[in-house]
């Protein structure tokens, strides 16, 4: 039956109901996809231009002097010349980079789900324009979001690949916390949920397995030195001595070392453990067929 709308009590509560809805009109912007909220701005990351690949791990792990600085014969080693950097390094100067043996470069994309680096562009495609094989990595907040939602987040602001030759597959950057607890909060389970969350996304986003970037001991006490990603996920492990040492996980081999926190002139310094025709095969993706 329908209710009558005769009589002054009636019109009262019509009028008190009027004022609220709109009140609630008023109120729906604020609640609109894509606005900013205080949830939103608690998980927005406070100093992301501090936050680089291996920041905190020279903070919680030390820097071996006797490896911790780039000694001037050092591209007659064996492997292939790299870098990695972030918007801290602002503009970089790559043809001098290219001339002075560099032959690789993966910058820093995205931190979390909030962040893209303002000098991305700049980075990555100065990088490749300079004759570089390139590549971008992620900063993880795993803390903040879902690995599913990181990886989405990763590939569509720098982080996907292309068969071009040149590109190198992505990289997840998991190191200790720059905000908090050390293992984000996780357990050993959750924390290999995540990155397991993180590795399937990026490779139906992006068709290749992202490279894991991790020292060993973070490995081993935010994960349980787990084994499960030793067979899919190639190695750049942080470590700032005169060699690589043990290995996490089930890795039988590493692929990129980051062998000191201060390069010359600009950004870590890394190695590929291998030839740069091998090097051009991890960015071809020819492995996944191996």
């Amino acid at each position: 039956m329908p209710l009558r709308r005769s009589g002054p009590a009636r019109r009262k509560v019509a009028t008190a109901g009027t004022l609220v809805s709109l009140l609630s009109v008023l109120a729906l912007p604020l609640a609109l996809p894509g606005s900013a909220t205080a949830t939103d701005a608690a998980k927005r990351p406070a100093h992301p231009d501090a936050d680089w690949m291996g920041s905190t791990i020279a903070l919680h792990e030390g820097v071996d002097r006797a490896g911790g600085i780039e000694p001037q014969a050092s591209y007659g080693r064996r492997g292939v010349a790299g870098v990695d950097v972030s918007s801290h390094n602002h503009k970089v100067g790559w043809w001098s980079l290219r001339r002075s043996g560099v032959r690789f470069a993966y910058v820093k994309a995205t931190e979390g789900t909030n962040y893209t680096n303002p000098y991305f562009t700049q980075q990555y495609r100065g990088s490749y324009n300079s004759g570089m094989i390139h590549g971008a990595y992620h900063f993880a907040l795993p803390d903040h979001s879902s690995g599913a939602t990181q990886a989405r987040f990763f590939a569509n602001h720098g982080g996907d690949w292309s068969r071009d030759g040149r590109t190198l597959p992505g990289a997840l950057d998991m190191e200790y916390n720059p905000y908090g607890a050390t293992c984000y909060g996780k357990s050993a389970k959750g924390m290999i949920n995540w990155i397991h969350d993180f590795v399937r996304t990026y490779r139906e986003e992006a068709g290749r397995d992202p490279v894991i970037y991790t020292s060993t001991n973070w490995w081993k006490r935010c994960t349980g030195n787990s084994g499960k990603f030793g067979r899919s996920n190639p190695l750049w492990i942080p470590r700032y001595g005169s060699s690589v040492g043990a290995l996490p996980g089930s890795w039988r081999y590493h692929s990129i070392w980051q062998h000191t926190s201060h390069g010359h002139p600009v950004g870590d310094r890394n190695r590929f453990n291998g030839s740069y025709s091998r090097l051009k095969v991890l960015a071809y993706g020819e492995d996944d067929d191996d």
